[in-house]
């Protein structure tokens, strides 16, 4: 127990003295790190969700041009493709509540004026715009041929769209839905800015604690690298299963005849 306790203290005084870096420092706040890997990871995953809930029907609505749900969906992706994440969660969490009829609603004091809901809010209409647009993308090239076939077969407008046109859709949308999802993950770091306690907003707070340079940001970085990763790993898998069939593939070796002797 002694040989322990001295291998500890001169752990921590090698840290302090000798080492560049305070790791035992960042190994004594790692728990903070996590909780606010997990409030990322909420934020994150919880307006992808959702947003993804949204921009279905709105990306049909722009693919097949609905007269009167085009031009509003169209100018709705205008504006939060076309504004940074910043300022719109700026505007939620401080422009709202300068509006007398928004503190008097029922939704201030449940929703409105926390910063939690704020930011997801934000985040959720952010990413349910830009994955319409490339939804979009996805169903106004769907091939002809298939949607042919699917009406020859007696499908439905509806039925088309379940069986045929979404499934397509999500497939092929799958490399640039990877980068929406990564690139979600680090406008997160935007929830810092309003008191939220994420990966960033926890490295900020050790170095302001502590008086560091960049122990904070270091582990925050390395926190986002592994989940990165691991994101960018489940989409490879998802790509392999659901694209396999439109890999190149190689073309078998013509056989030669046996040379006669």
């Amino acid at each position: 127990m002694e040989t322990e306790r001295s291998f500890l203290e001169y752990l921590h005084s090698f840290s302090e003295t000798r080492s560049p870096i305070n790791f035992m420092l960042i190994y004594d706040n790692l728990d903070r790190f996590f909780d606010g890997a997990l409030v990322t990871l909420q934020l994150t995953f919880l307006a992808l969700l959702v947003g993804g809930l949204i921009a279905v029907p709105l990306a049909i609505a722009r693919a097949y041009r609905k007269p009167f749900l085009n031009p509003i969906i169209r100018a709705y992706t205008y504006v939060f493709c076309g504004t940074p994440l910043l300022v719109q969660v700026y505007l939620f969490y401080f422009g709202l509540g300068q509006f007398q009829s928004v503190q008097e609603s029922f939704l201030w004091d449940r929703v409105l004026s926390s910063p939690w809901w704020c930011v997801l809010i934000a985040f959720t209409l952010n990413t349910a715009a830009y994955t319409t647009e490339f939804l979009r993308g996805a169903i106004e090239t769907t091939p002809h041929g298939e949607i042919e076939a699917a009406k020859a077969c007696g499908m439905s407008p509806v039925t088309r769209m379940r069986i045929v046109v979404l499934p397509n859709a999500f497939r092929r949308a799958l490399p640039a839905y990877s980068n929406e999802v990564i690139f979600t993950l680090h406008g997160s770091v935007i929830a810092s800015t309003v008191t939220l306690q994420d990966l960033l907003g926890v490295g900020r707070w050790l170095n302001g604690r502590y008086y560091l340079a960049y122990e904070g940001f270091l582990t925050a970085m390395l926190f986002y690298m592994a989940i990165v990763f691991l994101i960018s790993f489940a989409f490879r898998l998802a790509e392999r299963k659901f694209l396999g069939h439109l890999r190149p593939r190689e073309t078998p070796k013509p056989k030669t005849a046996p040379a006669l002797a």
